[in-house]
């Protein structure tokens, strides 16, 4: 079996969500023993895992993880951020020596980190963190040529649901996506525009908090990209291959075998929704499956959202990545499941 082939097998794989359970947990929710819609968008959140779960009410996650993908860019020498590309393997470091945000979130909500080489620049120690996929050592310069090949993005993306895989296999029932990897918001931002038709200019962000001039860059790069190239999103993959980066591509192999395993995604930023857009131009049903852990400040993740039809969970103005915002939503989406599964309706409470 080709990668291609075993990337159209995780398509495959996703079924529908379970409209008869949601509409189950709509029911119950108007039977509890509050106010019918007071608990807002918690209830929404408790149906949709109702649906993705098949059954009412859902159970409460209790064994989250963060994945964190991380590769390396060719981009990064049109000038598009101020930051060396050394930093990504620094940064990888920290998250396996457990130093860094999204170990100090992730411990607070109760969630393991797995981190992904699929296209670090250098080579990186061995670590019980650490799952090693390199497809290659970053990609190309989208300016000037595809990022990758076909088979290379296919490869990340195989290489992030084989991840997927081994987590919900260990018992994991939550998973939050997450990101590293300097300049990889404007891949993202390529990645945006393409499955939204947006513009350059309303798709891209300041990242790591660049200037006016880098930023101008930036947007001039982007364009360049979506000119040179001019993706076709009725190909998905070749869209990714062209524009996207290795983690974005794992990502999108998190998010498909995390819905072929019936597991909710809660994404972070502006990368993962970037990932998410390619997932769900890929297998449609995804959308079913996932949840929108925060809004980014990057304008496009907002713009990923809105044409995914989510609304973020959390709003507190951060862009790190990482995972670090999906993280704070964890017990958000714990708390959906626990208040289907633990209140009781008025008829169970005996009140008329």
């Amino acid at each position: 079996m080709s990668l291609e082939d075993r990337v159209d097998e995780l398509v495959s794989e996703i079924a529908a969500v379970d409209h008869e359970a949601a509409r189950q947990a709509r029911t119950r929710h108007d039977s509890l023993i509050k106010p019918k819609g007071s608990l807002g968008r918690l209830e929404e959140l408790g149906i949709r895992l109702a649906a993705i779960a098949g059954t009412c009410p859902p159970p409460v996650p209790q064994n989250p993880a963060v994945v964190v993908a991380a590769g390396d860019h060719g981009v990064l020498a049109q000038g598009v951020s101020p930051w060396p590309q050394e930093v990504t393997a620094a940064m990888v470091a920290g998250f396996c020596d457990g130093h860094a945000a999204v170990n100090a979130l992730a411990l607070v909500a109760g969630a393991r980190v797995t981190v992904l080489d699929v296209g670090v620049a250098s080579d990186l120690p061995s670590h019980p963190r650490l799952r090693r996929a390199k497809v290659r050592p970053g990609t190309s310069d989208l300016c000037v040529g595809p990022a990758m090949s076909r088979s290379e993005a296919a490869a990340a993306v195989v290489a992030g649901a084989g991840v997927a895989q081994e987590l919900i296999g260990a018992g994991v029932d939550l998973l939050v996506a997450g990101e590293m990897g300097i300049a990889n918001t404007t891949p993202a931002a390529c990645l945006i525009a393409a499955f939204t038709g947006r513009s350059p200019e309303e798709v891209t962000g300041r990242g790591t908090g660049i200037d006016d001039a880098t930023w101008e860059v930036k947007v001039k790069v982007v364009r360049a990209a979506l000119e040179f190239h001019r993706p076709e999103v009725s190909d998905p993959l070749g869209v990714l291959a062209a524009i996207g980066g290795l983690e974005h591509a794992a990502l999108v192999g998190l998010i498909l075998a995390g819905a072929a395993g019936r597991v909710p995604i809660v994404q972070d930023g502006v990368s993962t929704n970037a990932a998410a857009l390619v997932a769900r131009a890929l297998a449609p049903r995804v959308g079913d499956y996932l949840i929108a852990g925060h809004r980014s400040v990057e304008p496009g993740a907002s713009i990923a959202l809105q044409s995914m039809g989510l609304e973020p969970l959390v709003d507190l103005g951060m862009r790190l990545g990482e995972g670090t915002g999906g993280l704070l939503a964890v017990q958000i989406v714990q708390a959906a499941a626990a208040a289907l599964r633990d209140m009781a309706t008025f008829e169970e409470a005996g009140i008329a």
